[in-house]
């Protein structure tokens, strides 16, 4: 079964990381696991051939995200946690609702979610 993730990329609410993440083909937490031992417990969750979605913060008191990149998990680096993927969708800014999400990893999600097939469609 496929997971689907939805997953940040602003450190510290300013240091915008997502387009080294998807020059170079992958994704990571920006925190240390002992900080954040639950977002680390779901990016653990994570597993090739996942769906990754790379979202952005639309604004203090906004109710929605915008969606910037969809990817496939392709493998993940047991020794740094690296999550490498194939974003083979880019420059996306698809505005959907938050439903939460507004920490660094959310999921893993089910493919039968509207929420999903909104954030993943092509």
């Amino acid at each position: 079964m496929l997971n689907y993730l939805v997953v940040g990329a602003m450190w510290g609410g300013q240091d915008d990381q997502s387009e080294i993440f998807i020059r170079r083909g992958y994704w990571f937490l920006g925190w240390d696991d002992k900080d954040q031992p639950a977002q680390a417990k779901l990016r653990d969750q994570i597993k090739a051939g996942d769906r990754i979605a790379i979202k952005r913060m639309l604004g203090q008191g906004s109710p929605n995200i915008a969606i910037r990149a969809l990817g496939v998990v392709k493998e993940i680096d047991d020794e740094d946690k690296r999550v490498y993927v194939d974003w083979f969708v880019k420059g996306l800014e698809r505005e959907v609702p938050s439903r939460g999400a507004y920490k660094s990893i959310h999921g893993p999600f089910g493919e039968d979610e509207d929420w999903v097939k909104e954030v993943f469609h092509i």
